[in-house]
């Protein structure tokens, strides 16, 4: 079984609506039920907590300008643009226009309405109405010459069945239900030549419409009129709109009514707020408003709101607004479709007044502010949830890289950097002592630090571990202690420091050191960060969880249901879950649980997994630092990513868990790759032998693409079949006879639909599958066979007497003809071997470099399309380095160009000194070279980039000239999602070379 192609939801014509509207009434119970007490205790969140998505023509829309919006029962959303008629199902585009089958009369959609059938009405730009019926049926009430043929802005539904219409500048009219259009030319007095988009009919059938110069109405008397003046709404664009519970607002320029007792009160007033051109009531009952050029806000119990800085609406104005049935909120304007949703996670960027968004390590001190560690700096974030810069300088005058935060017993802070050693800082900011390589530190990057009970500070330095204190620096000389990279520190209950390394765990009690290797268990190496929960020490590492307890190792890793090998910091909360970062995301398990798989009384840990989509700043969380997890005092959980700090309330989390499995639908029917036309009938007979497609989608919108499936085929199947996120199935030669097709959908870790997609059909056996034919041919197949035996025996018999004829004739000419060859062959081998010796010297010229003997361009340019493509599949990572010799020009120049290809030849043995086996160093250009990194994270290329600027420094009297000294720059980049082709990493790598020259060459620059 493959997959095939979409379509929508089948059901018996003379239940369809009936089950339609049962579906929906189950479902609008069902969220009833559960997420809205949750709702309407808490309320909804500011709108920093919520997502924007974007969708263009860029995306599969066929126009930018949504002019409508509209959810039919079944949960399809539906979109009129002035290029057709959209339904989305959550992950494709569907176009309905004048090229489509079912199609529409005019591409320029106006309104879209759901009738209380469940029927979806389309309106035009030429007049004319057209009903989708919930069986799928196609009608079109064509325009009539008495009625304006012109765009039908707005329509709504009385409580008659008869449907109105708002003309473009011509007035309104109707359709009643036996489909005959009444056209109400407006009176001279009525300013409906200035009509705005908007008409809505109340509970007493009035119809309410907004103009350019005040609000019309048409009473029950039937007469058009201007709205009473004691309404006091003044002229200017007035407009109404209906709220689901009923209610009728109307807005007249920054003032909001609300109809009570047949009179508008106001309710809101808004400075500044001009042009409101769509309103939306959602289920919380806040208003929601779309403006002509002030985006979206919203009216809550947090006031009137804005989108926070960088999560403004692009595209001028908002015409349309609809909440869906997940609660999401559905932007239709002139510049493209957008939808907010709340999310679990919330997140901090340069935006909100981070000094960067490549953030590294996160803390809370004693006071209870935030200390924010990033490449670009030190933030504090105060009480007033303010983020301020903390003045830190270097050397050179620049921000630090901050790679790791601590804070002593007496409240001083201690930052870590990338290469410019330890900040120690009081605790308002001020800077009161830098450690650094004249204070005996050790040069490089600290990326852990970890204060004892005594108040000695600790760190992880590129050469192991060191202790300062009043005193000063100290390398602790106490065997056993790791000399290499340090990537994580932490002390336990009993006052032993961990230390985690590229090589395992080092454990420091006292003065003796205990070594804990990984490598036998699932295989681990690099430690990420370490936590302490009860008398157990979970361990962070590149092959997932390890818990030492009792003095046994156990692992809980990709064998065991982790979603991912490399995972940087275990956090648990105080409502029992553990929360664990990532590179893909953040991860979420229930404490109990994960104990229960390290014991071995569980085979598989459950993980929820979060990213982007929940709100995350970016799913690669930043690890090798820290702290870069944290459990707050106020119990949220902060996350540093790679493009900003991310935080949740875990006392959210049970909201969001409790999403309804989104129901099924079937999209569409191909027999033999030809569609069927299922929808409405009551039955489909099928002929035999035919290959059956079905495709079938969930409808939710929050996670579409991370939706699971199972089909049951009752008449073939015995049960349940998981598709996992397969959105289609075939079959091929069903045996005759009755089916039913049953599609269920589920969330990740959701329960299944009860709303299932069924259809029904019959197989018809072929002429050869009956009884009485099948005896007959069975017959004659034995006769035929018994006849072609006898033939084939004497046929058999003459050949055998004519081929040893023609054998003996054969061999003769063979023999003399296998002298002939064999000298020939002696000839040709010594030929071959000739040529053979040739083109591997011509091999070797070609992928050599003539100077330095590296590689050349050439070879490089293979290799890197090689290990691309491989790194890629395997999902193994790949480093690239682009050095270039500084000032190498002034060397040709001052010392003869004899000279500068000598620096040429050494300088590439140094590199080649510097490399793995697995590594390829190349020479791509003049004093260009690179450096191919395979299986190497960014933080070990960028060690190897630092030794290699140590050879080079350590290199005496290049080319014999004394006193010459050579450096280089580099740019170094790690292969990510968006680079999609070699050359678009070579561009990052080079970009990154560019900008270590711009800072001053002989550095390394992070691309």
């Amino acid at each position: 079984m493959s997959p095939g192609g979409r379509g929508t939801r089948w059901r018996p014509a003379a239940r369809h609506s009936i089950q339609r509207l049962g579906a929906l009434w189950l479902w609008a119970c069902l969220l009833c039920a559960l997420p809205w007490p949750a709702w309407a205790h808490d309320g909804p969140p500011p709108l920093r907590d919520y997502a924007i998505d974007v969708w263009t023509s860029r995306n599969g829309l066929p126009h930018n300008s949504l002019r409508d919006i509209a959810q039919t029962p079944e949960g399809h959303l539906w979109f009129a643009t002035w290029e057709g008629l959209v339904r989305y199902n959550g992950l494709d585009f569907t176009v309905y226009d004048r090229g489509t089958r079912p199609g529409l009369r005019d591409n320029g959609v106006g309104a879209l309405l759901v009738d209380r059938d469940g029927a979806l009405w389309i309106s035009d730009s030429r007049g004319n109405v057209t009903r989708r019926g919930p069986d799928g049926v196609w009608k079109v009430f064509g325009h009539q010459p008495d009625n304006p043929q012109v765009l039908i802005q707005a329509m709504q539904m009385d409580s008659h069945g008869r449907l109105w219409l708002l003309y473009e500048g011509k007035g309104i009219g109707s359709l009643d239900a036996d489909g005959r259009f009444t056209y109400l030319p407006p009176p001279a007095d009525v300013p409906m030549a200035m009509s705005f988009t908007k008409l809505v009919v109340d509970a007493q059938d009035r119809v309410w419409v907004g103009t350019l110069d005040g609000l019309v109405l048409r009473d029950n008397d039937g007469v058009l009129r201007r709205a009473p003046e004691r309404f006091g709404l003044g002229r200017g664009l007035v407009w109404p709109y209906r709220a689901p519970d009923g209610v009728v607002w109307i807005v007249a320029g920054e003032r909001i009514y609300r109809m009570v007792d047949g009179v508008p009160q106001l309710q809101h007033r808004l400075p500044g707020v001009m042009h409101i051109t769509a309103m939306l009531q959602d289920r919380h009952g806040d208003l929601w408003l779309g403006t002509e050029n002030q985006g979206l806000l919203r009216l809550s119990r947090h006031g009137l709101e804005r989108l926070p800085a960088g999560l403004s609406l692009p595209g001028g104005r908002v015409v349309s607004l609809r909440e869906d049935a997940e609660g999401s909120i559905w932007a239709g304007a002139n510049g493209g479709l957008y939808r907010l949703r709340e999310t679990l996670f919330s997140s901090y960027t340069e935006r909100d007044g981070l000094s960067g968004d490549y953030i590294r390590t996160v803390f809370e001190d004693q006071q209870r502010q935030l200390w924010i560690g990033s490449a670009s700096g030190l933030d504090r974030r105060g009480a007033d949830g303010r983020f301020t810069p903390v003045v830190l300088r270097n050397s050179g005058g620049k921000a630090p890289s901050v790679l790791s935060l601590a804070q002593d017993h007496q409240g001083d802070m201690w930052v870590g950097t990338f290469g410019d050693g330890i900040f120690r800082l009081a605790p308002d900011g001020r800077t009161l002592h830098r450690y650094g390589t004249s204070d005996g530190l050790p040069g490089g990057n600290i990326r852990a630090m970890s204060v004892d009970r005594q108040g000695v500070v600790w760190a992880g330095t590129q050469k192991g571990v060191v202790r300062i204190d009043a005193h000063g620096v100290e390398v602790p000389a106490i065997a056993g202690m790791p000399g290499g990279l340090i990537t994580a520190l932490a002390h336990d209950a009993e006052g032993a420091l961990w230390i985690g390394t590229i090589e395992g765990i080092r454990v420091l009690r006292g003065d003796r050191v205990q070594a804990i290797d990984l490598a036998p268990l699932g295989g681990g190496r690099s430690v990420f960060g370490f936590q302490q929960i009860g008398d157990a020490m979970w361990v962070s590492s590149d092959r997932g969880l390890y818990r030492w307890q009792d003095g046994r190792l156990a692992r809980v890793g990709l064998e065991q249901g982790m979603p991912v090998d490399t995972v940087f910091q275990l956090v648990p909360d105080r409502v029992g879950n553990v929360w664990i970062s990532s590179n893909r995301g953040v991860l979420r398990t229930d404490m109990a649980m994960l104990d229960q798989v390290a014991d071995g009384r569980r085979a598989r840990v459950e993980v929820e997994h979060y990213n982007e989509i929940d709100g995350m700043a970016n799913s690669q969380a930043n690890g090798s630092s820290g702290p870069s997890a944290i459990l707050r005092h106020d119990g949220t959980f902060w996350v540093v990513t790679a493009g900003g700090l991310s935080t949740v309330d875990p006392l959210r989390l049970q909201r969001f868990r409790e999403r309804l499995a989104p129901p099924a639908v079937i999209e569409s029917v191909q027999v033999d790759g030809k569609p069927l036309h299922w929808q409405g009938s009551n039955h489909n007979t099928i002929p035999g032998g035919r290959r059956l497609s079905v495709s079938y989608v969930g409808l939710s919108y929050l996670m579409s693409e991370r939706i699971r499936y199972r089909t049951r085929l009752a008449g073939l199947d015995h049960g349940w079949i998981e598709r996992g996120q397969q959105r289609s199935v075939e079959f091929i030669g069903l045996p005759p006879g009755d089916y039913t097709l049953h599609v269920s959908a589920a969330h990740p870790g959701g329960t299944w639909s009860g709303s299932e997609a069924v259809w029904s059909f019959t197989v018809e056996p072929f002429l050869w599958q009956r009884r009485s034919v099948q005896v007959v041919a069975v017959l004659l197949l034995l006769a035929g066979l018994i006849a072609l035996y006898r033939y084939l025996i004497n046929r058999y018999k003459a050949s055998n007497i004519r081929l040893a004829r023609l054998v003996d004739a054969a061999t003769r000419d063979l023999q003399a003809q296998t002298v002939n060859l064999q000298a020939l062959n002696l000839e040709k081998t010594e030929l071959a071997d000739r040529l053979a010796v040739q083109a591997e010297q011509f091999e070797r010229q070609a992928r050599e470099d003539a100077l330095t003997g590296l590689p050349n361009r050439r070879a490089f340019d293979e290799a890197l399309a090689r290990d691309f493509a491989r790194s890629q599949r395997s999902g193994h990572p790949l480093c690239l380095v682009v050095l270039d010799i500084d000032h190498f020009k002034e060397v040709n120049d001052s010392h003869s160009h004899s000279v500068g290809d000598v620096v040429l030849i050494e300088v590439a043995r140094v590199i080649a000194s510097a490399c793995r086996d697995s590594d390829m160093p190349a020479r791509t250009g003049g004093e260009e070279f690179t450096l191919l990194l395979n299986d190497t994270r960014l933080d070990e290329a960028a060690q190897v980039c630092a030794r290699l600027r140590g050879l080079f420094h350590d290199h005496p009297d290049w080319a014999g000239v004394p006193g010459l000294k050579v450096t280089f720059s580099a740019g170094l980049v790690e292969l990510d999602a968006d680079d999609r082709t070699p050359m678009l990493l070579y561009q990052r790598a080079d970009r990154a070379l560019y900008r270590a020259k711009s800072d001053g060459r002989d550095r390394t620059s992070i691309g």
